[in-house]
């Protein structure tokens, strides 16, 4: 287990020097982007409160082994941070513009606050009351 810890960290390390562009890739080894951890904010406008869209994407974020939170907005809007591997960001970023709850209707999303990170802030998905 420590080993692979280790070998997990070693690849966070390099997969941030080389999205800062500073690490020359070792022969042998690829670092494939999914495997940077990202962190982005968001905002959905439109019909997604009362319509189960914060349950709808804490499970849906759960389901791509994501991390962060998601809550209601005194301006009808739903917001919360989502952090995890790339891949599965860009996977849940399309979730929240496109398909969201079934009765809910996205007029749009906002992301912002982009940011590669170095561990993860959050253990599980929350819903924020």
């Amino acid at each position: 287990v420590q080993a692979t810890a280790c070998l997990v960290g070693a690849g966070l390390l390099l997969a941030f020097l080389g999205a800062l562009g500073c690490a020359g890739r070792a022969p042998g080894l690829s670092m494939a982007e999914g495997d940077t951890l990202l962190s982005v904010d968001y905002e959905i406008f439109g019909k997604v409160q009362g319509v189960f869209f914060r349950k709808y994407t804490q499970a849906e974020g759960k389901k791509l082994g994501l991390v962060g939170w998601v809550q209601n907005t005194d301006r009808g809007t739903v917001q919360g941070q989502l952090q995890g591997p790339i891949s599965k960001v860009r996977h849940m970023q399309e979730w929240l513009e496109t398909r969201g709850s079934p009765k809910s209707h996205i007029d749009k999303a906002n992301f912002n606050n982009e940011k590669v990170i170095l561990k993860l802030d959050y253990s599980d998905f929350q819903i924020v009351k």
